[in-house]
C-alpha cells in the first residue's frame, strides 16, 4: 500500500489528461457497487425482466436513482475509457510501457462484453433485437449461436446466462485492472515529453489530491445526468416492451457502439462486416509492435506529425459515432465506408510515426 499509493513516484510534469485513469477506476468500481444492489431485486426471467425494472425504479427506495446511476455510468465508463486511451495514444504511452498498454485493451474487451450483456438485461424493444443482430453475426460458426443463446432464438436460457456473464465478468476485470496498475507503477507513469524523466513527486498528497478534484468535477457531471437527463442517453424504444413480432424502423445500439456499429453497416457482406468490426479493436494490440517498427522502417514523421494523426483518427471516430446513428441509407454507408478506409489508414500511420 505505502509503495503503490503513498511513496509511489509521479513524474513532475504529468497534466490533468493523467487523472482520467483514476476517474475511470472510480467509474468501474461505481458501476459493480450498484450493480450488486441491483441484482438483489433483478429477475433475469424472459416473462417478468421487463417488469423488474420498473418494480425496482417504483417500489424498491431510491432505486430509480440506483437504476439510472447504473445505466448512465456505462456511459460515464466508455467516455472515461474513449479518452484514456486518445490520451495513451496522443502521448505515445504504448512505446513506454507496452504491458500496460496490452492489459488496457484487454479491460476494454472486457468492457465492451460487459457493456453489450448489460444492455440487453432490461429487455426492452432495442434491448431484444440489438442482441438478435449481434448473436445472428456468429451464425458463421457451426452451432455458436445455439450454444451460446441456449437455443436457436433469443428466449430464457439467453438472459439467464447474459445476467451470469454480467454480474461474474466484472470481478475477473478487477484482476486485469490490478494488473494493469501493477505493471504501470513497475516503470511509473509517461509523461508530456514521453521520455522517462527524474523529476518525480510522491503520489501521496500531490497527484491524490489532483484526483480527487477531477472526481469532484466529474461527480457533478454524474448528478446532473443522472437527476435531469436519466433516459437522454438511451433510444426512446427501449422503454417499450420487447416483442419478438415487431421489427424497430431502425435498430441503434448505445452510442459507445456505434462507430464499430456504422462499420459493421457500411460492410455489404455479413461475415466480412463482422472482421472488420473485430479488426477495428484487435489492431490496437499492435500498437505493442510499434516500437520495432519504427526502429526497422525509416521514421519518415515526427512525434508532432503522431499527435497530428491521433487527432485526425479521433475525429473519424467521432464521425462514425454519428453515422452509426443515423437510418442506413446509400449517402451515410457511403461515408461510412469511405471512413473506416481512414480509421484504419490513420492508425498505420500512427503505428509509423
Amino acid at each position: 500500500m505505502k509503495s503503490h499509493l503513498q511513496s509511489y513516484p509521479c513524474p513532475l510534469i504529468i497534466n490533468y489528461f493523467w487523472n482520467l485513469g483514476f476517474l475511470l477506476g472510480v467509474a468501474i468500481l461505481l458501476q459493480i457497487i450498484s450493480g450488486i444492489f441491483l441484482a438483489l431485486h433483478y429477475t433475469s426471467d424472459i416473462n417478468s425482466a421487463y417488469f423488474s425494472i420498473f418494480f425496482i425504479i417504483r417500489e424498491v427506495y431510491y432505486g430509480w436513482c440506483l437504476r439510472y446511476f447504473h445505466s448512465n455510468g456505462s456511459s460515464f465508463v466508455f467516455l472515461f475509457v474513449f479518452l484514456h486511451l486518445g490520451r495513451a495514444m496522443f502521448y505515445g504511452s504504448y512505446f513506454y510501457n507496452p504491458n500496460t498498454w496490452f492489459s488496457g485493451i484487454i479491460i476494454v474487451f472486457f468492457l465492451m462484453g460487459i457493456a453489450f450483456m448489460g444492455y440487453v438485461l432490461p429487455l426492452g424493444q432495442m434491448s431484444l433485437w440489438g442482441v438478435t443482430v449481434i448473436t445472428n453475426l456468429l451464425s458463421a460458426f457451426p452451432s455458436l449461436v445455439e450454444w451460446l443463446c441456449g437455443g436457436y432464438c433469443i428466449h430464457n436460457p439467453t438472459f439467464k446466462r447474459f445476467f451470469v456473464f454480467h454480474f461474474l465478468l466484472p470481478f475477473l476485470l478487477c484482476g486485469f485492472l490490478l494488473y494493469h496498475i501493477f505493471s504501470l507503477h513497475f516503470l511509473s507513469s509517461n509523461n508530456p515529453l514521453r521520455n522517462s524523466t527524474n523529476n518525480k513527486i510522491a503520489f501521496l498528497p500531490f497527484i491524490i489530491s489532483k484526483d480527487l478534484y477531477g472526481m469532484i468535477l466529474i461527480s457533478y457531471l454524474y448528478f446532473l445526468q443522472i437527476h435531469f437527463g436519466f433516459s437522454s442517453l438511451s433510444h426512446p424504444d427501449n422503454a417499450l416492451e420487447a416483442c419478438a413480432l415487431l421489427t424497430p424502423l431502425h435498430i441503434v445500439p448505445e452510442w459507445y457502439f456505434l462507430c464499430q456499429y456504422a462499420m459493421l453497416k457500411a460492410v455489404p457482406n455479413k461475415n466480412a462486416g463482422f472482421i472488420v468490426l473485430l479488426t477495428s479493436i484487435f489492431v490496437l494490440f499492435y500498437f505493442m509492435r510499434s516500437l520495432s517498427v519504427s526502429f526497422y522502417f525509416i521514421v519518415w514523421v515526427s512525434s508532432r506529425f503522431n499527435s497530428f494523426f491521433v487527432i485526425l483518427w479521433f475525429l473519424v471516430f467521432i464521425s462514425l459515432i454519428w453515422i452509426g446513428g443515423q437510418f442506413p441509407v446509400d449517402n451515410f454507408l457511403s461515408y461510412a465506408r469511405i471512413l473506416t478506409l481512414y480509421y484504419y489508414y490513420f492508425l498505420i500511420c500512427i503505428l509509423l510515426s
